[in-house]
Formats: C-alpha cells, sequence, structure tokens
C-alpha cells in the first residue's frame, strides 16, 4: 500500500498487467462527436400492439360513473368572480337609480329582481350552448363555467350602464364632461 504521506490527487493506483493486452475489445469504433447508442432491435410488425386493460370506465354499454353534486357546483362555482362583478356593478348603478327617482322603492326593487332572474336564465342559457357545442360537437371537456359567468357579467354590467342612462343628473354630468 502506498504512504498516506503525501496528498490524495498525487497518489496513484497502480493496475497489473492484463493477459490480453490491456485494452478491452470495443462494440464500435470512437468517432468524435457521435455518441455510441445500443443496437436496434429488429422489428417482427410494423406497430407494436398493447393488450387493453378493462377499467370499467369507457366501454361501450356500460354506464358512466355518476359525480357526486359537490363536483358540479365546484365546476360551477370557477368563474364565479365575473358574475360577481357584474352584479356588484348592476347593484351599485341600480342603487343610484332607485334612490335618484325618489318616491316607493317596491317597483325599482321588482325590477332588479327580475333583472337577475334574466341573468340567471342568460347563464342557464350559455352554459346549454356550451353543452351542445363544446361538449356534444367539438367533444371538449369543459372543466369551469367561465365562459357562461362572462357572458352574464357582460349583460348584467349593461344592465347597471342602462340604469345609469336613466338616471338624469348622470346622465347631465356626463353632458357636461364630454362637451
Amino acid at each position: 500500500m502506498a504512504e498516506q504521506t503525501q496528498p490524495w490527487a498525487e497518489r496513484t493506483v497502480e493496475v497489473p498487467p492484463q493477459p490480453d493486452g490491456g485494452v478491452p475489445p470495443q462494440r464500435d469504433p470512437y468517432r468524435r462527436g457521435v455518441a455510441q447508442v445500443g443496437a436496434r432491435a429488429p422489428r417482427t410488425e410494423p406497430f407494436p400492439t398493447v393488450e387493453h386493460e378493462q377499467t370499467g370506465t369507457g366501454w361501450p354499454g356500460e354506464p358512466v360513473p355518476r359525480q357526486p353534486l359537490s363536483w358540479h357546483v365546484a365546476r360551477l362555482k370557477r368563474g364565479g368572480e365575473w358574475s360577481f362583478a357584474g352584479a356588484l356593478f348592476a347593484f351599485v348603478c341600480w342603487g343610484i337609480w332607485a334612490i335618484s327617482g325618489g318616491g316607493d322603492l317596491v317597483g325599482p326593487v321588482v325590477i332588479f329582481v327580475l333583472s337577475l332572474l334574466v341573468a340567471a336564465g342568460l347563464f342557464t342559457l350559455a352554459r346549454l350552448l356550451g353543452r351542445v357545442v363544446l361538449e356534444r360537437q367539438l367533444g371538449r371537456v369543459r372543466r369551469t363555467a367561465r365562459g357562461a359567468h362572462l357572458v352574464t357579467a357582460v349583460f348584467l354590467t349593461g344592465l347597471g350602464v342602462a340604469f345609469l342612462q336613466q338616471t338624469q343628473w348622470i346622465m347631465d354630468a356626463w353632458t357636461w364632461l364630454t362637451t
């Protein structure tokens, strides 16, 4: 064994001489810049075949597994911030319009509730249209309700603007700003 007085980087290991010349045989001669890759196995078929295992889902004739109601509700909530923002804007604009009109608030409350029901119907229609077009015709999976919420938010924003257009002092201020 070598003495331990030399630093490790200066120590060398001696290899005993090999009986066959010392150089192991190589598969291919070394070529600079070319990676050595193992030989390919000959193909017996033009394309490999894979056996399918039945998992119980997706086979013709078998019922599709039902998702729980909470899963569907979670999908409907995704994108709800758009509808909430539109509803908040419509509510503020409706409040300005209702208070500016003076008098009894029963009529404006009924108008606002009916407007929200129309927005809910529009949301339902957008979901139904998305189901028919995206899922059935195009075969895509919808993971959220963002599109329907966005359509509803645009409607509610337009509704808020319509409430503001019926408020006289808002329109006077707008005319004064734009002229």
